[in-house]
């Protein structure tokens, strides 16, 4: 059985515990590379990631995009909302699809 895990600074992903989520607080970028890639060996099919992480962990998070698992969501962190999950979001659908069926552009 699949698991869920989160990545984030610990004040952003604390609150996911309580929901049964197995959390990784990460205080530097290396510790991120390193534990992204080991919760990537098959045993997480979702990894929710900070906006503020993903930022950091592009170019390592590329090696993950083509993947059927695991699944890497970008959520908002404590400082909010910085629109870079909607962008994965867009950036996917139209790698899907061939073309802007979302935002038509905007």
């Amino acid at each position: 059985m699949y698991k869920i895990a989160v990545l984030g600074d610990r004040d952003s992903i604390y609150g996911f515990a309580a929901l049964g989520l197995d959390i990784y607080p990460i205080r530097e970028d290396e510790d991120a590379a390193k534990k992204l890639k080991s919760l990537a060996d098959g045993r997480y099919a979702v990894i929710y990631i900070t906006e503020a992480l993903q930022a950091r962990l592009d170019t390592e998070l590329d090696r993950y995009r083509s993947l059927k698992l695991p699944a890497i969501i970008p959520i908002p962190g404590v400082s909010g909302n910085t629109g870079m999950g909607m962008q994965s979001v867009k950036k996917s659908v139209e790698q899907a699809v061939g073309s802007d069926i979302i935002f038509n552009g905007n």
